[in-house]
């Protein structure tokens, strides 16, 4: 009975297993090969070079370095904006008044756009000529806090991920307000009756109860940061002067407009590694912090 049980299960979860292999494991795979190769991802002949596309990056390849770091102020500006926003957006719309509703639809809705036409909206905005940005502090006589918001390397990453907030604080939004919304009102009587101000209600009750959601809205933000190319390469490709170059633009560029395949594949993997260990390290400390509650 437990077996056919199983084998039914299995059954069902077949279609999307073969899938998942086709599309994500076995080009893995080749990358993982073809990042010990020197192939051009054109030519029918390639040759084994085998780690040398890894010592290249790792000691002689300071673009490489700077997109990694990139790659990091964008995400940590996107995981700490994004979060905060969409959480503390989410406390103040928890009821479900059509007021709330509303609001929650307008704050989900830059999602449903594509991301060229969100570049497209925020290039516009960040114009320094004509943008409606600068249009506005001229207005109100803030004429020195006037940028070229995407042309200025120091600021330019910043621009962008802020785009980045805009655009998903909307979905983070509604499984936080999902979380919220599944926490039983007696433990807040409690807290009441035990003296509890608004800090220790969140503190003691509302953090412990939303870790679940949390944890989703932090992991999924990390990886989306990380894996940003659209939005960056159709607002600034990678510009000025790299200051806005990340790991997928950089992985692009190399494999797509310097035919550089093997190196290209290399890249991806360290990528891949690097991914893969913020995330397991942000899971064991979100986990972490549960069980101290």
């Amino acid at each position: 009975m437990h077996f056919k049980k199983n084998k039914v299960l299995f059954l069902f979860l077949l279609p999307g297993l073969i899938l998942y292999s086709i599309f994500f494991i076995v080009p893995s795979l080749n990358a993982i090969i073809y990042s010990f190769t020197d192939w051009d991802g054109l030519s029918p002949d390639f040759n084994v070079v085998g780690f040398e596309n890894y010592i290249q990056i790792i000691t002689n390849d300071s673009i490489f370095f700077k997109a990694f770091t990139n790659n990091l102020k964008f995400m940590l500006f996107v995981l700490i904006f994004q979060t905060g926003f969409s959480l503390l957006f989410a406390m103040f719309l928890i009821k479900n008044t059509r007021t709330n509703v509303f609001l929650r639809a307008l704050y989900f809705f830059p999602t449903i756009l594509s991301s060229v036409s969100v570049a497209f909206i925020w290039t516009f905005i960040y114009d320094p000529n004509i943008g409606i940005l600068n249009t506005v502090l001229s207005s109100l006589n803030l004429e020195f806090l006037q940028q070229s918001w995407l042309g200025d390397q120091n600021i330019a990453i910043y621009s962008v991920a802020v785009t980045q907030v805009w655009f998903h604080t909307g979905q983070m939004l509604i499984i936080f307000v999902a979380g919220l919304q599944a926490i039983p009102e007696d433990l807040y009587e409690v807290a009441d009756i035990e003296g509890a101000n608004r800090w220790q209600r969140f503190r003691h009750v509302t953090w412990p109860m939303i870790a679940p959601s949390a944890t989703i809205v932090m992991a999924y933000t990390t990886i989306q940061s990380f894996k940003a190319f659209d939005l960056i390469f159709a607002m600034t490709r990678g510009g000025p002067n790299y200051s806005t170059e990340i790991l997928a633009t950089l992985i692009y560029s190399t494999a797509f407009r310097s035919f550089e395949f093997g190196y290209a594949s290399a890249q991806s993997v360290i990528f891949m590694i690097v991914i893969a260990i913020i995330t397991v390290a942000q899971f064991r400390i979100l986990r972490a912090s549960r069980v101290q509650e």
